[in-house]
This record gives structure tokens, sequence and C-alpha cells, in this order.
């Protein structure tokens, strides 16, 4: 068995400076986007991401010492604990700003299961993956991968959270696919999707929150919600106010005057972009993206299958996170509500990266080799 000191000499450094660099760019980008508020929700949002910063820190460096296959070893008690928190919020949840009821109440601090439960599904998807990958070639295999993912999402729709719901979708792709998905199964989920579309569509689409439809409506037809498109608006103002340099950190208009709603976490983005200018938003993505590539590395190096997938997923939710984030901030893409991974207010989903990097950690610090 590897030693302790010995491990800990493959600890990704590199790693965790980009992953510590952007999270207190986080908190700066929160504290200028909240600067002067009175309403107590913002005034305490900066030491709530502080608190946060300092638990998810820990957490992750728990997690980089605990050997991630340990964590394999006990999925069957991670999958219940993950269905235990969502179901505990059906039970005790209450309903955040945006109209679902995704948060429990802990005292000390306020959880968000499904984050942590995003975590929970990439370490319990993976072990049976890692189990079943010389199997791919079976359909059945691709059917249980599916009914392994399909509780916890089911749990987080009915929130409603469509958003979270997507993320928990993409982990199974990008996880299948990286276990070794046979272009059949594609094509047969794609025929599949194609000839069901005409029943599913409106029936998913009656099920949504009013204002679910009103972002996917007026992303499509903004005159069709003034009131939805307003936002959308004031944050292509603020990236064009922005220029190539930037007004300048808590100079940027329409962060400053309050004109940009929820500029603190959805639109976040925008406000870099406006007092960064495009040499301050190219600059997040590109540290966003080492990230994400350093976590690739670690599926490269890693000693087993199991790891691999760890770092595929982990990868995986920052990466589209990222996409759909910074999308709907340009107005290529409907608001859904993801946060900005490292950047955005929330502390819940902070922490779930942060557990996210001390996993993959944890795989680079058991690997064979290093590069």
């Amino acid at each position: 068995m590897t030693n302790t000191r010995s491990i800990w000499r493959q600890f990704d450094f590199v790693l965790l400076a980009l992953t510590l660099l952007l999270t207190f760019f986080g908190i700066l980008m929160i504290a200028s986007t909240t600067r002067g508020a009175i309403d107590p929700d913002l005034i305490n949002r900066v030491p709530d991401q502080i608190r946060y910063t300092v638990i998810g820190v820990v957490v992750m460096f728990i997690l980089a010492a605990l050997d991630y296959r340990l964590l394999g070893g006990i999925h069957q008690w991670l999958y219940i604990l993950m269905v235990g928190l969502l179901l505990l919020v059906r039970a005790f949840g209450f309903e955040g700003q945006a109209g679902s009821q995704s948060w429990i109440n802990l005292g000390f601090i306020r959880l968000q299961p499904s984050e942590i439960a995003k975590i929970l599904i990439i370490i319990t998807l993976g072990h049976y993956l890692a189990q079943n990958y010389q199997k791919m070639d079976s359909i059945a295999t691709v059917v249980k991968s599916g009914l392994h993912i399909a509780i916890p999402t089911v749990l987080i729709l009915i929130q409603p959270d469509l958003g979270m719901t997507i993320v928990f979708a993409v982990l199974w792709l990008t996880m299948v696919w990286a276990s070794g998905l046979r272009l059949k199964h594609i094509a047969t989920f794609v025929l599949a999707i194609a000839i069901s579309a005409p029943l599913t569509l409106p029936l998913a689409w009656g099920q949504m929150e009013p204002y679910q439809r009103s972002r996917i409506t007026s992303f499509i037809l903004p005159e069709s919600d003034p009131d939805a498109y307003y936002n959308i608006l004031q944050a292509r103002i603020s990236i064009g106010n922005g220029g190539m340099f930037g007004l300048g950190y808590t100079y940027g208009t329409q962060n400053r005057w309050r004109f940009l709603r929820v500029r603190h976490t959805d639109y976040i983005f925008a406000v870099i972009a406006e007092e960064f200018g495009f040499v301050g938003g190219m600059g997040v993505m590109l540290l966003i993206g080492a990230v994400i590539l350093r976590i690739l590395r670690g599926a490269r190096l890693a000693i087993d299958p199991l790891g691999s997938l760890i770092c595929y997923g982990v990868a995986s939710f920052i990466f589209f996170q990222t996409v759909v984030s910074i999308g709907m901030n340009l107005s290529l893409l409907p608001v859904t509500g993801l946060t900005l991974p490292f950047i955005s207010s929330g502390g819940t989903s902070l922490l779930s990266t942060l557990m996210g990097v001390g996993l993959v950690e944890s795989v680079l610090m058991r690997a064979r080799r290093t590069a």
C-alpha cells in the first residue's frame, strides 16, 4: 500500500491553485454585485460564500485524503443517502426565489440536496459502469445505468428543478460514453426520442411551472414576456458596456445602479464582462478551461475505470454549467438557473464543486504515474 507521504506528493497543486483563485475571485464579484444592498439576503451573500468556501476546502482535503475506491465500496449506502436527502426535500424543504422546493435548512447552513446528489451520483454510477464497462455492448447494461440515475433525476424534476435535471442527464450521457457506449445504442436512443417527442414534449410543457415556460418563450420570442426579457436585455447592455478592458471593479453601471437583476447568481458573468471587459471574461473562461483540463488529466492517469469515470463526471458538470451560464448571459441559451462554477453566489453549489475537485485529487494522488 502506498504510504501517506508519497501519495501527497502527487497532489495536484496546480488544480488547487486554479480552484482557489476562481473561488476567491467569485467572492470578490459577489461583493461587487451586493455592494450597498439593504436586502438582508444580499447583505449576507459574501459572508455565506466565505463560510461555504471554508467548509468546502476542508471537505475537499478530506476527500482527497480518502481513497475514492473506499467510496466506491459503499456505493449502496451513498445511493440510499442520496435518495434520502432528495426525499427529505419533499417533506421538509422550502422554496427558493425561483419557486422550486430545493433547499433544506440545517440551522447553521442551508443545503440544496440536489447539488450533493450530483457528486454522489458520480460515485455510484461510476461504480456501476466500472463494474460493467466490459458489458457495454449489451443494451441491458445501458438501460440499467439509466434506471440507476432515473430515481434521483425524477425526484429533482418534481421539485421542480429543470436545470439540475438536465445536469444529471448530461452526467449520465458523459459517463456511459466514457464507458464505451456503442454507436448503435446512440442511434436507438435518438430514434426513440424522435418517435416519442410528439407525445412527451407537450406533456413536459404542461408539467412546467409558469416561470420555466416563461424562460423558454422569452428566449424564442423576446417580446412575448417583457418582464422576463428585461434581464436578458440588461445583460446584453452590461456586456457591451465592458468593451475590451471593462469599466473597473464595482464601476459597472448596470450592476452599480441595480438595473441588472439576480446579478450575483444567474447574471454574474455579465457583471464580470462589464467591469473587466472582454479580457476579464475570457480570463475567467480560460481559468475554468484550465481546471477542466487538469481534471481530464486525472481521467487519463487514473489507475482504474472508477477513477477515470469520476474525473469525467466532475469535468462534465463543470463544463456544462459553464457553457450554459455564460450562454444565457450572451442570450445564446435560455435561462436555466444553473450557477457559474466557482463564481456565482450559491453555497451548496460551491460546496459540491469543491467536493468534485477533492474526488479528482483523490484519483490523482493514487495514480501510478504523473504527467
